[in-house]
């Protein structure tokens, strides 16, 4: 196959496990979920699906020489997101681990095509479900790692963070050393760093897309204990669970429904707020190739290790976030309900 990705270009895909894992229905189902969820439907953020990114990690680390079982380990490391990503972490109130999809891998993986495909191939799917064994892959916070940079680098233009030259120059930068990705320049790993912390501000622990998540999962919550959806509802597309929600027949429901729009803001407010949420926040902190050792920039950088630290303090604290230029409000909901 000649996969053409919007980062990595044209890519000559050969290994016949990969091909098959691509086109199974696990991963094809992949391409119906946003990275974003709700806020890429409602076109506030990059409309780029799980399974650009997923393939784009896969491409990332067959870029830094993994091996196919790295590659294998990437293709499919998040098979197991819901409709709406990330939302459903806020209907099970885990809005700063946001690990849903972790702890359902197993499940989902175990009841879909992938374990048959990966035993033709005489590979057993166990073996790829410890995200910990590939480091390439995953890395603990701050760490770098394939999964973190190739979302931050899918969405930096579109945030009008950087541009296609700026992109490139950090790909370029990416090397292994000590089994890890880190950066073979000082000023590179300046760059990826203030930007990744810019990206958390502007998109992933925003203000509005925090706000528009939390009002979706209120829907969702609310639909659930209504009985208007299920929990396989969650297991179908973005399009499918919003035209559900869309159409419930329910004046709880609708009224929340109409408030998730891109013209919806949200406020900080003590006294009147609709709901309190602690989201996950971002940030890097990448190891510098140096001189033959591996050093974090924080330990080069001391001004980037206290701008690093405030802004983490800044953000990592409950939210009182009310509603504004919605058509109605709405009440405090309980924890998920699905079971």
């Amino acid at each position: 196959m000649q996969y053409e990705d919007e980062l990595y270009g044209k890519v000559e895909i050969t290994e016949p496990v990969l091909l098959e894992l691509m086109a199974s229905r696990a991963m094809q189902r992949m391409k119906g979920i946003a990275q974003h969820g709700i806020t890429a439907l409602l076109g506030i953020t990059p409309p780029f699906s799980r399974f650009d990114h997923s393939v784009g990690a896969m491409l990332l680390v067959r870029r830094l020489g993994a091996t196919v079982q790295e590659q294998i380990a990437a293709l499919l490391h998040d098979i197991s997101h819901t409709a709406f990503s990330h939302v459903i972490d806020f209907v099970f109130d885990d809005q700063s681990g946001q690990s849903y999809h972790e702890e359902k891998k197993e499940e989902i993986v175990v009841n879909s095509d992938i374990p048959a495909i990966l035993n033709r191939h005489g590979m057993d799917w166990r073996q790829f479900m410890d995200e910990e064994q590939f480091p390439l892959l995953e890395q603990p916070s701050p760490a770098l790692c394939a999964d973190r940079l190739d979302y931050f680098l899918r969405d930096v233009e579109f945030l009008k963070l950087a541009n296609r030259s700026e992109i490139r120059a950090a790909l370029e930068s990416f090397v292994v050393a000590e089994g890890q990705i880190a950066i073979n320049k000082l000023d590179a790993a300046r760059w990826l760093a203030y930007t990744f912390i810019e990206a958390d501000r502007a998109s992933w622990s925003s203000f509005r897309e925090v706000g528009l998540y939390q009002l979706t999962a209120e829907a969702i919550k609310i639909a659930n204990r209504c009985g208007l959806i299920e929990e396989a509802d969650l297991w179908g597309s973005d399009e499918s669970l919003w035209s559900k929600l869309q159409s419930a027949d329910h004046p709880e429901v609708t009224s929340v429904v109409r408030q998730i729009t891109p013209g919806t803001r949200f406020t900080w407010s003590e006294e009147d707020a609709v709901f309190h949420v602690a989201t996950k926040v971002r940030s890097i902190d990448p190891p510098v190739a140096n001189g033959g050792t591996v050093v974090p920039l924080s330990a080069l950088d001391p001004i980037f290790a206290r701008y690093r630290k405030e802004y983490l303090a800044g953000k990592q604290r409950q939210w009182p976030m009310g509603v504004v230029n919605a058509p109605s409000t709405i009440t405090k909901g309980d924890g998920g309900v699905f079971v």
